[in-house]
């Protein structure tokens, strides 16, 4: 995965395209291009029927160049980096700053992606995005851009339910208002917990325990694990504020009934 940072430094996680998804749309992009081209010169010669060799020739060259490169630059011209092999693979062409290409980027891709695919059979461009960590064609390294991946599999949800034997200590315990940052943690420990090592989980359970208990009143039953006790608190945490705004909900529902109805009502 890729991380840029914007000027707010707000860090962007972007998954580059995979050489196999590059190499699959590459292979679409082609087959259509190849289909329609020759397609073009058939209707093209059916219909010109008497036309000397040095007409045809134009004709073939300007097609040519037609398909590979000027209609390649103006389709990621004007769909900012897109295909229709790179539609049906989810992948989109950007620059190394993660913002939508321009004109600029996509002529020279296409200038050098005629003498990557066709000229050198694709040999060019399989051998430089093998050995690149992005995937990157040569075309892709003089733009400055990259294939990115979008659409990416959504992460399920994560339900966080507290141990039943804890349950009942929750719902009597003295639970107060955790700072926001200390709550993100132990949102993003309880979401990398099953990825983690076992040392490191505990490690990590332990340390954030030991700063919620400074919020929670009693403390819990002795022998209760840092991991349970940071699942009790967050399902508890979530329970208690359902309910609250459940109840704001039900008294705004109610005064907007009261002040719909007519005065005499």
């Amino acid at each position: 995965m890729s991380s840029i940072v914007t000027g707010e430094a707000v860090v962007l996680e972007l998954r580059p395209a995979s050489f196999a998804a590059r190499s699959l749309g590459a292979l679409i992009d082609l087959a259509v291009t190849l289909i329609a081209y020759l397609l073009t010169l058939f209707l093209v010669f059916r219909l010109l029927n008497n036309i000397d060799r040095a007409a045809g020739t134009a004709i073939i060259t300007s097609l040519l160049i037609f398909y590979t490169v000027l209609l390649p630059v103006l389709v990621e011209t004007m769909t900012r980096g897109k295909s229709l092999g790179k539609y049906a693979m989810g992948l989109r062409i950007v620059r190394d700053d993660g913002g939508s290409i321009r004109f600029r980027q996509a002529f020279i891709r296409g200038l050098l992606g005629f003498f990557e695919f066709y000229l050198c059979l694709g040999a060019i461009a399989f051998l430089v995005s093998i050995f690149n960590q992005k995937s990157k064609r040569l075309g892709d390294m003089v733009a400055g851009t990259y294939s990115m991946r979008e659409r990416v599999p959504a992460t399920p949800l994560l339900t966080i339910n507290g141990p039943p034997y804890l349950q009942g200590w929750a719902q009597l315990a003295d639970i107060g208002r955790l700072p926001d940052g200390l709550a993100r943690r132990i949102s993003q420990f309880q979401q990398q917990a099953a990825k983690m090592t076992p040392v490191s989980r505990d490690q990590l359970s332990r340390s954030l325990a030991d700063e919620v208990s400074s919020w929670v009143s009693p403390p819990p039953p002795p022998g209760t694990m840092p991991d349970a006790f940071l699942a009790a608190v967050s399902a508890e945490r979530r329970d208690r504020d359902f309910r609250r705004l459940t109840a704001v909900k039900a008294r705004a529902d109610a005064l907007g009934t009261r002040l719909s109805k007519l005065p005499y009502e």
